[in-house]
């Protein structure tokens, strides 16, 4: 009953880590349009959030060393909740520009921990990323799916459609509020170091930074591009939830998959060609929803393994959480240009294509540090 309530906290704290970035994505025309943003203006929506889970992820640790675990979990799970909801309030790009990064980095607090403590209370069972990844995935494709839906259905009420995606989080804050009641044992002597030293985590590092720049960038850009090819802003909103639907069953099976035969070489690969057909497909001006589908498939495979492989790595739950915090701040740094330079790019030339061959680059390049990533047993743990 125990681990059944644990992978329900994991389930229900994963949910609430992107409604923050999706919920506003399908929503960016409209928003530009109330707000008079630019595209780099509005893609800082996706761009802040990104980047403050870089910048403050390194911080969890400390932080969770001196209050606990489960404590910093739910602490961070408050600080998401309270800045959805405080989107409520108004419209104003100041708003929701200081709602991105305050709600960016409760995000960057509850990964990397959520890695740990999938590691203290699941040491024998790294498929359990698979249902945190799943969750997330969840929770992505529930925001985006239903955010217009809901905004048209408010009287086009803006704040409403941004905001109602609190309820969630005080869902995930009474579950975890049992949890956070008692200090963790391992409180205030929990420290790590980051593995800088090491060459395979700084290739994990650039591996996720890589994935998560294009994952945000498509999740982001993806229902403008429909749009910008003659789609409905209706229609262009299937096409991102489909893109996020279809990566929850593939991000259940791909882990399982690497764990039971390995080969995960072959697997990365593989799902990096996804994405990389789902980018020409869109150059191409084939259905966006073809597209969506193979960028959803890619995707849904790169990025439970972008948070297994670490924790694989890792020998305890503090050293999860030095991985864990590594990949996910340097990459999320890295991820949160992505957007931005789609922005910046479809600004300056006012079409798509060199947005979207820019993708294709970050793509040739993720799969050449997959390569080398995968290489044998000299791969691994490298210092």
């Amino acid at each position: 009953m125990r681990k059944i309530y644990l992978i329900l906290a994991i389930v229900v704290a994963a949910l609430n880590l992107r409604p923050l970035m999706t919920s506003a994505a399908p929503l960016l025309a409209t928003i530009q349009s109330h707000l008079g943003m630019s595209g780099t203006a509005a893609s800082l929506l996706t761009t802040l959030p990104v980047l403050c889970m870089g910048l403050f992820a390194p911080l969890a640790a400390g932080i969770s060393g001196r209050i606990g675990l489960e404590r910093t979990i739910w602490a961070a799970l408050l600080l998401i909740t309270g800045m959805t909801a405080l989107r409520g309030i108004g419209e104003s790009v100041s708003l929701l520009i200081m709602t991105a990064v305050a709600g960016g980095i409760g995000i960057s607090l509850a990964g990397p921990l959520l890695s740990a403590f999938i590691k203290k209370y699941f040491p024998a069972h790294p498929a359990v990323v698979s249902v945190y990844s799943a969750a997330m995935t969840a929770g992505a494709a529930l925001s985006s799916g239903l955010s217009v839906p809901l905004y048209e259905r408010s009287g086009q009420h803006l704040p409403f459609a941004l905001a109602i995606w609190a309820l969630p989080g005080l869902a995930a804050l009474l579950i975890w509020a049992a949890l956070a009641r008692r200090r963790s044992e391992s409180a205030a002597r929990m420290p790590y170091a980051l593995p800088l030293r090491s060459r395979q985590a700084r290739r994990l590092t650039l591996f996720f930074g890589l994935m998560a720049g294009i994952f945000y960038s498509v999740t982001a850009w993806i229902a403008p591009i429909a749009v910008s090819l003659g789609y409905t802003p209706g229609e262009a909103a299937v096409c991102l939830t489909v893109f996020a639907l279809i990566q929850i069953p593939v991000s259940l099976i791909v882990p399982g998959i690497v764990a039971k035969f390995g080969q995960t070489r072959i697997v990365l690969l593989l799902c990096s060609t996804f994405e990389l057909a789902g980018i020409v497909l869109l150059l191409a001006g084939a259905p966006a929803l073809l597209a969506a589908v193979s960028l959803g498939l890619g995707a849904g495979g790169l990025f439970p393994l972008a948070l297994m492989l670490p924790i694989a790595e890792a020998k305890s739950p503090e050293e999860a959480g030095g991985w864990a915090a590594m990949t996910q701040g340097g990459g999320y740094v890295i991820g949160a240009l992505g957007p931005l330079a789609i922005g910046l790019l479809h600004d300056a030339a006012g079409t798509f294509a060199a947005p979207l061959s820019l993708l294709l680059v970050m793509i040739a390049a993720m799969m050449g540090v997959q390569w080398k990533m995968t290489g044998g047993a000299n791969a691994r743990r490298a210092d």
